[in-house]
């Protein structure tokens, strides 16, 4: 019997998400366990899976829709199923057939642009010919005081979508041209619409610095031979292991050797982890995303590398799904290869900490009284002060030091 697919809650307190495509067509057969659509969070990208066999009877949301947690999607059946009247199986489910039902936060292809249930923005009467958009991305672009007809879609035969509309709000606009005054006039500037993932990046360091008492420690290692050891192991080999790769395995080297650091805090209980999860903070070209490496304290350092690399590709490409940004009790976050000296960063929760790494320098050190040149990396640890105190993360960073200078134990 037909039934209908909803948007699932891709993670907690979600209440929305984009759908951003149908692996397959409508009419097509899948099994248990196949992927039949790829929704979009702000922060990752999720292959929803069936839960048994069936086949893909109509879409009901087009790709690069915005669609409510719990909403329709598609109206799915069981393997081999025919339906002769798709309309009359969608309305006995309680769905108006697609163009006609707005509650649903459908995107259909086939809606006029003079839909007056779906579209408040009057169409151009123009003599052109009609231009095919989506009813969100006409909201947006009227709200943004952008024309139509003016907008590139991307979506199916040229419609525009949402992400159109988003894109050309973010494009500079030219400053209109103003009329010489005596009086000096204001700057020239342009608002950058603030993106999804850009509030939720807000919403979580406003909760994190309201919430956790921070507390910082600073610290700084001679890390010559930390460089000799990277140097030596990338001799002649094709994976790259970098100083920040050194340094996550450093990070959970440092955990097992400070077990009391290992934590985050709940509302009932301080959680104490058996294995070590590292989150490593990747700068993407739409904000900053914290994907966890798993139990890297049983990981080589070159397979912490190849682990980075492969989260830092799908990061930047949107790749990432959601399980893999949640979780861990520390995140690393580097500026040194910008050359930024020491900075302090902010608690990404739940986690107890993140160390903010600064670039190695050179620098004067003085050693048995004799004044040398050393390469020093300068280190910022944020520490949430309710499941850790001041003398454990103290423990933790000078064990963490240590490592860095004498690092073949990083190996071990």
């Amino acid at each position: 019997m037909a039934e209908l697919l909803r948007m699932p809650e891709i993670a907690a307190n979600t209440t929305e998400a984009v759908l951003s495509s149908w692996p397959l067509a409508e009419n097509s057969a899948f099994a248990r366990d196949d992927v039949i659509a790829t929704v979009e969070t702000a922060k990752a990208v999720v292959d929803v899976a069936a839960e048994a066999d069936g086949v893909l009877l109509r879409m009901l949301v087009q790709p690069g829709a915005e669609v409510e947690v719990g909403a329709p999607i598609a109206l799915i059946g069981a393997p081999g199923e025919q339906v002769a009247d798709l309309d009359a199986a969608l309305a006995d489910l309680g769905v108006g057939a697609p163009g006609s039902s707005a509650e649903r936060g459908v995107d259909p292809v086939d809606i006029p642009e003079t839909a007056p249930s779906e579209d408040p923005v009057p169409a151009p009467s123009n003599g052109h010919s009609r231009v095919f958009a989506s009813p969100l991305a006409r909201r947006l672009a009227h709200k943004a005081g952008l024309s139509i007809d003016q907008l590139t879609g991307t979506g199916p035969n040229g419609r525009i979508l949402r992400r159109d509309v988003e894109q050309a709000q973010a494009a500079p606009r030219p400053a209109a041209a103003a009329a010489p005054q005596r009086s000096a006039q204001p700057a020239a500037f342009t608002d950058v619409p603030h993106t999804k993932l850009r509030r939720l990046i807000a919403a979580r360091l406003t909760e994190s610095t309201q919430t956790a008492p921070h507390f910082y420690l600073r610290g700084s290692a001679r890390v010559d031979r930390l460089l000799e050891l990277r140097e030596e192991l990338n001799d002649g080999v094709h994976a790259r292991v970098s100083v920040n790769d050194l340094v996550v395995k450093a990070v959970a080297q440092a955990h097992l050797l400070v077990p009391a650091m290992n934590v985050t805090w709940g509302e009932d209980a301080v959680r104490s982890y058996a294995s070590v999860d590292v989150a490593v903070a990747v700068a993407t070209e739409h904000g900053l995303v914290t994907p966890v490496l798993r139990s890297v304290e049983q990981m080589t350092v070159t397979a912490v590398a190849s682990a980075v690399q492969d989260v830092v590709e799908r990061a930047r490409a949107g790749r990432l799904q959601q399980h893999e940004l949640e979780g861990g009790s520390i995140s690393v976050t580097n500026l040194g290869m910008y050359g930024t000296e020491e900075f302090a960063a902010i608690i990404n929760p739940p986690q107890a900490a993140i160390l903010a790494v600064g670039a190695a320098r050179e620098e004067p050190v003085v050693v048995d009284g004799a004044l040398q040149v050393g390469q020093v990396m300068r280190l910022t640890l944020s520490v949430d002060h309710r499941p850790v105190d001041g003398v454990v993360a103290a423990q933790w960073m000078r064990a963490f030091v240590d490592l860095l200078e004498h690092p073949a134990r990083i190996l071990a």
